[in-house]
């Protein structure tokens, strides 16, 4: 027969319990407070990780911000060499024109040795066939002994920055 009674329970009293031993009774609280224990402390963990992991994201971006403001820092340190010889040349009075050239020709130079180092290579096709990759045609020229589709005269020198094209060469070729 079914029992409809709520209060009624399928349990016994021993399980109920009223009559559960003080030792196993104790056992348990014991239990609870050593997995509470636990609990506290990996609370803890996870906060000081979740710190230590905000902290790292702060550093790593005011670090990336340090890197972007001060990247071509070594650039331009090697830069002023060239900038103080321009300066000094404009300062320098009654310069013939020989000795004006030598000096400008003396901080392309170095200019150039300068952006050589940072990975930038000039284009200078003279004599080679026309690269649409590197080059730009924007005239065709009679060019007697010369190759059709070759490049003859450079109107403006090309550069590649770190094997990537920066700014193609614009040149004349040679008609057929």
């Amino acid at each position: 027969m079914q029992n409809n009674d709520p209060t009624a329970s399928n349990e016994t009293p021993a399980q109920a319990g009223g009559d559960m031993p003080n030792a196993e009774l104790e056992t348990l609280k014991a239990r609870i407070a050593e997995l509470e224990s636990s609990n506290t402390e990996l609370r803890d963990t996870v906060l000081r990780e979740k710190a230590e992991i905000e902290n790292q994201r702060r550093r790593l971006h005011r670090d990336v911000e340090q890197a972007r403001r001060f990247a071509n820092e070594k650039l331009l340190n090697e830069l002023l060499p060239v900038y103080d010889g321009l300066e000094m040349g404009l300062q320098a009075e009654g310069g013939d024109v020989k000795s004006v050239r030598e000096g400008i020709a003396l901080t392309l130079k170095s200019l150039l040795k300068i952006a050589e180092n940072n990975g930038l290579v000039q284009v200078d096709p003279v004599g080679q066939p026309l690269d649409p990759e590197k080059h730009h045609a924007v005239a065709m020229v009679e060019a007697p002994g010369a190759a059709p589709n070759t490049v003859v005269n450079v109107l403006q020198k090309g550069y590649v920055l770190n094997d990537r094209l920066l700014r193609p060469a614009l040149v004349a070729v040679a008609k057929e």
